[in-house]
């Protein structure tokens, strides 16, 4: 489905980077630039690569959206992606499907899929490897001795709520009923569909969870310690968690990523190493799976998912989508009216379906009348500055 089709379907305008001082204007005409520049510092690439990187920086900055060369592997794919964007300006194209092409096209700048000594080089990696080796994350990681000795069903909301906030993770991991870290992170989410999502997850019968990946390091370690905690307590018989094929959106899991977070756990003392070991142990006995489908790396919502993911994700008995970008994808990248509710928009997904999102884009359904009144009322940019969060569900 194009941006133009998507429009006029459900009469909410396709997101796009056209208006100065928006958020969408901001990712293009900012970050994306400094992005260029902190992956060319951060390795020491050949003047190859610095060239294509300055011609990269040239392209979104001044002139249009040029096509991947011939030559690349996925050169087709794209092609149809985009044709109705090429010798466009960056900014007039779908926001969703100019970010994504962007991580495309810096990958082939710093020749990642080319044949030679930068092939398969994460360009991320250092970011990533950083959030591994912090203080911070050491911190939470001890905190899971105390969160262990807690009721079963507090673990469980604090594991939940660790998952939710990402690299606010020690905002999940400390919490317990009645403190003030719990009141905190409860306080700023705008929908609340927890006890819809542990319903499902509460059953005699087996239970297989889809979980949708997003950022890897700090973030991915709450993800894989909820799982953890999924397959103990026998919330699921079976979790898939399903990553990006190749580096994307700076921080987004990879397969390695998974790996280097489960290396991280397991040389970690107490109860996180614990952790480590069991889910390495359920790799090998297939109880956890890792999956990394191409469409993941797809500049489309989910709607147009193709139908082997989409028999893939049927098969689920819950399927969570971590993250800003997987829930832009899951309702859709545009201006709803944020009253429109979560269960219209993902009608189109094949199963239920939850979100745990913290908020980082204009993009927002499901929200109460008096809710969205408050939110609108505070003076906050309460839809892109990420102290806000969601936990939306449906059957």
């Amino acid at each position: 489905m194009e941006a133009s089709e998507s429009t006029s379907e459900t009469n909410a305008t396709v997101i796009t980077g056209d208006t100065p001082g928006t958020f969408a204007w901001g990712v293009l005409a900012k970050r994306h630039p400094a992005l260029i520049q902190q992956v060319r510092d951060a390795f020491p690439y050949a003047p190859e690569q610095h060239q294509a990187l300055d011609l990269l920086l040239e392209e979104i900055t001044e002139g249009v959206i040029e096509p991947l060369p011939e030559t690349a592997h996925d050169h087709r794919t794209w092609a149809a992606w985009g044709r109705e964007y090429f010798g466009r300006s960056w900014f007039d194209a779908s926001f969703l499907w100019a970010e994504s092409y962007f991580y495309r096209k810096l990958l082939e700048a710093v020749g990642y899929f080319t044949p030679g000594p930068w092939r398969g080089v994460d360009p991320f990696t250092p970011f990533k490897q950083a959030e591994l080796r912090s203080e911070e994350l050491a911190e939470e990681l001890e905190a899971l001795d105390d969160l262990a000795v807690r009721p079963e069903q507090e673990q469980a909301e604090a594991l939940l709520h660790a998952s939710l906030w990402g690299n606010r993770a020690d905002l999940g991991f400390r919490i317990s009923a009645g403190n003030a870290a719990h009141s905190a992170a409860v306080s700023h989410l705008v929908a609340d569909d927890s006890s819809l999502l542990w319903s499902l997850l509460t059953t005699d019968e087996p239970v297989t969870v889809n979980v949708v990946a997003d950022n890897a390091g700090r973030e991915l370690i709450p993800d894989l310690v909820l799982i953890d905690h999924l397959l103990r307590h026998r919330h699921a018989s079976t979790v898939t968690l399903h990553v990006k094929p190749y580096p994307y959106y700076v921080s987004d899991a990879t397969t390695a990523d998974v790996i280097d977070c489960l290396r991280r756990l397991l040389h970690a003392p107490g109860r996180a190493g614990d952790i480590g070991q069991r889910l390495w142990q359920a790799m090998s006995t297939g109880q956890l799976i890792v999956d990394a489908h191409p469409f993941f790396c797809a500049p489309l919502p989910y709607r147009n998912m193709p139908e082997d993911l989409r028999a893939e994700l049927s098969d689920g008995d819950l399927n969570i989508f971590k993250g800003d970008l997987n829930y832009r994808r899951l309702v859709g990248d545009q201006l709803w009216e944020p009253t429109i509710p979560f269960q219209d928009v993902t009608a189109y997904f094949p199963g239920p379906v939850a979100a745990l999102r913290t908020l980082k884009s204009d993009v927002i359904t499901g929200l109460r009348e008096e809710t969205l009144a408050g939110l609108e009322g505070s003076g906050q940019d309460w839809r892109t500055n990420g102290t806000h969060a969601l936990i939306q569900a449906r059957r």
